[in-house]
């Protein structure tokens, strides 16, 4: 185990944790190597979407009234 690790305890639902245990067994890999992946892609997402925001800070905000009514007066709804 790498030295720059720390130990944590996770419950699972027992049914997911009878997946992860086969999905383990299936892909040669230890639970803590999935859950440590799934864990590094979400958190890889929601700093993209962070940067999307960010992005996009200076659009206008149209509100929800104002988007349906210009759908009407467009015939769209």
């Amino acid at each position: 185990m790498p030295q720059d690790t720390k130990r944590s305890t996770i419950y699972f639902d027992a049914d997911l944790h009878e997946a992860l245990r086969l999905k383990a067994a299936h892909s040669h890999q230890s639970v803590s190597e999935i859950v440590n992946d799934a864990v590094r892609e979400a958190l890889a997402e929601d700093q993209e979407d962070l940067a999307a925001f960010g992005e996009r800070v200076a659009e206008p905000t149209v509100s929800y009234e104002a988007l349906l009514n210009g759908l009407k007066a467009d015939g769209k709804i």
